[in-house]
């Protein structure tokens, strides 16, 4: 089986710790209904290395001048500190757009909510972010669609508070159907309390 790319926008100062979760499981076979079917592919607006928040140097795996929309099964779109400047995120910001018209998911999480409210693709969308008025800013005409929620999923878009990470990755896992429901259960169990009867629920699955 040839796994189908999820494709991770990487930009410089990105938020390391915000699609971690997600793309650390979505890459380990354990607990996966289909171990396999997917691999982390990361893409970007050229093919120059990109420096993470945290210092980390990261080459793109592709561009999105070649990006194919029905040959992805998700894009993921981290914050990053530039996220209020549209024209650098011009290519992402046309690329998210391409894969919500197909009916492919895009996640977004932190200051990448920002980007997508300026592009107005949060206008007749539910969807969250990290507080309503940080999106306010962005002039965008969806704020009555608004939801005070860690990670909120309409459709083929899920939105998320950068401090949410977790709700984030659990909302990938679900659109990926990379978990069956139960195992999904114990996996967001675990990472949200702790508790060692998730960890052996995991184990037995």
């Amino acid at each position: 089986m040839t796994p189908t790319p999820v494709h991770l926008y990487i930009t410089d100062t990105m938020a390391d710790w915000e699609p971690g979760h997600a793309i650390a499981h979505i890459a380990k076979p354990a607990w996966q209904r289909e171990p396999g079917r997917y691999v982390v592919k990361t893409v970007a607006a050229s093919n120059a290395p990109i420096t993470t928040m945290g210092g980390i140097t990261i080459v793109p795996d592709t561009t999105f001048a070649v990006l194919d929309p029905g040959a992805s099964a998700m894009l993921i779109l981290p914050g990053a500190d530039t996220w209020t400047d549209a024209d650098l995120h011009a290519d992402a910001l046309a690329a998210a757009r391409a894969f919500l018209d197909r009916g492919t998911p895009v996640a977004a999480i932190c200051g990448a909510t920002f980007g997508l409210a300026q592009a107005g693709l949060l206008d007749e969308r539910d969807h969250t972010s990290n507080a309503a008025v940080f999106l306010q800013s962005s002039g965008y005409a969806g704020a009555e669609r608004y939801r005070d929620e860690p990670a909120v999923t309409d459709g083929p878009l899920t939105t998320a508070s950068g401090v949410h990470p977790v709700d984030f990755a659990a909302h990938i896992f679900a659109a990926l159907e990379l978990y069956e429901p139960d195992v999904l259960d114990a996996w967001y169990g675990l990472y949200t309390t702790g508790d060692e009867k998730y960890f052996y629920a995991l184990a037995a699955a």
